[in-house]
């Protein structure tokens, strides 16, 4: 129970409600106590947090690109919480507490331009991945100087080697250097497209993953 000493402006000794009164060198003061938490660690925020740490640790290797890829979805956000926030609602699969990213859901770039038609992929060359497509700057909104967006994601070292402003659409190759610590390594391999002054860019597309040389 607390005590008002000194009238309803005196000092107070112990407790009203959340409301604790006390004593400090021969200052009264009155602070709130903060309400409990029945259960801060719900299974639905254990689950949650797991999910945002699989995005997080999936996107931030991949910044560069997404900051290029959700440039018109920045809109009162940044563009890697835009990316956050797409991700984690479309693309986070499997059962608590095993969540995974499903690559092909995961959009490292979004937009409206036209994409790569038939995309390809090939690691054969150590140090090196090829990203190969077929001209389609005939069709749709596609333009012969788009360039070329490629992206090979190492989830093991949680890096990636990308390049923003590749080859045109017309050339239908790009290649990428990747460093020889890679040898062995998984991994996920990405493209889009983007126009020559980069104001419009495409859907990202997930072209499997391979073994790096």
């Amino acid at each position: 129970m607390g005590v008002i000493s000194q009238g309803i402006l005196g000092g107070v000794s112990g407790k009203v409600g959340n409301v604790v009164g006390a004593s400090w060198k021969g200052i009264d003061y009155l602070r709130i106590k903060p309400s409990s938490v029945a259960n801060p660690r719900t299974e639905g925020q254990v689950n949650q947090r797991n999910k945002f740490t699989v995005t997080l640790e999936y996107l931030q290797p991949n910044l560069g690109f997404i900051q290029k890829g959700y440039k018109s979805y920045a809109v009162q956000k940044t563009e890697f919480n835009a990316a956050m926030s797409y991700v984690l609602n479309n693309a986070i699969t499997g059962a608590a507490p095993n969540f995974t990213v499903d690559y092909a859901l995961a959009l490292l770039s979004r937009g409206n331009l036209s994409g790569a038609l038939n995309p390809a992929t090939d690691l054969a060359t150590a140090g090196q991945v090829e990203f190969t497509w077929d001209d389609n700057s005939a069709e749709g909104n596609a333009n012969a100087t788009d360039k070329a967006m490629v992206l090979v994601y190492n989830p093991s070292k949680k890096e990636s080697m990308y390049i923003l402003d590749g080859a045109d659409r017309t050339v239908g190759s790009q290649i990428i250097t990747i460093p020889s610590t890679y040898a062995g390594d998984t991994v996920e391999l990405f493209m889009a497209f983007t126009t020559a002054d980069g104001s419009v860019v495409s859907n990202s597309v997930y072209l499997g993953s391979g073994t790096a040389n």
